[in-house]
């Protein structure tokens, strides 16, 4: 199971790429579930259709849509090339756009899911007392939502370091800059004797994706528990 210079590097990336889709997404995915679960407006169902449209949409569709508003000839991306010579095509940054499009979808779900359970009574309360509304949030509502919020982040997380689609048709597959885990396993499984290379990541990538989601359920049932006493006190 020793991996080879390429192998590690393609984990080292997959972590990076995840780590910087999870830190992008989150604190947009704690607003978009914040605003989705306390906010009545018009076109309600039509903006919870357009936040969960990439978990149904083929991968390849959001990437490709994401090279040609950012690629180096598309309006926004030449803007940026010209303006800030920031490039994403064919660049690790542009791994963590793609990889953050696909996973914010499943961070958004838990989100608003923990904020609809708050007890709005606890926030009504503070707010009797004189508390301010971004008081009130910071430590009633966040806090009472946080473990939702946690897994949230596990699930960008994890799904981050699975992202394939997306990232193949937006910044390509390029050895040491974007082939990350997926990817790799994909070029391994496509070329002669690369089968144990293959299987050593697949390996890997189940045993990453099964730590996340364990530590994350362990956690939050931890932060639930304590939340709970808190509330007995």
């Amino acid at each position: 199971m020793s991996l080879s210079p390429e192998e590690w590097t393609a984990l080292w990336l997959s972590a990076k790429v995840g780590l910087w889709a999870t830190i992008l997404s989150m604190p947009l995915a704690v607003l978009c579930g914040w605003w989705l679960a306390r906010r009545e407006f018009p076109g309600k169902l039509i903006a919870e259709t357009f936040v969960q449209l990439p978990m149904v949409l083929p991968p390849v569709v959001p990437g490709y849509l994401l090279l040609l508003l950012l690629g180096t000839q598309a309006p926004i991306g030449a803007w940026l090339l010209e303006t800030f010579g920031i490039t994403l095509t064919f660049d690790w940054k542009g791994a963590v756009l793609a990889s953050a499009t696909m996973a914010f979808p499943l961070a958004v779900q838990p989100i608003r899911l923990a904020f609809q359970l708050v007890d709005r009574r606890l926030e009504q309360a503070a707010a009797t007392l004189g508390a301010a509304p971004l008081r009130v949030f910071a430590t009633i509502t966040l806090p009472l939502a946080a473990p939702g919020i946690f897994v949230g982040a596990i699930l960008c997380f994890s799904r981050s370091l699975g992202e394939f689609g997306a990232t193949m048709a937006f910044v390509g597959n390029i050895p040491g800059e974007t082939r990350t885990l997926p990817l790799a396993i994909y070029s391994y499984s496509h070329v002669p004797d690369g089968d144990a290379a293959s299987m050593r990541l697949a390996l890997l990538s189940l045993a990453l994706a099964f730590a996340a989601l364990f530590v994350g359920h362990l956690l939050t049932t931890r932060m639930r528990r304590r939340l709970e006493t808190r509330g007995r006190d």
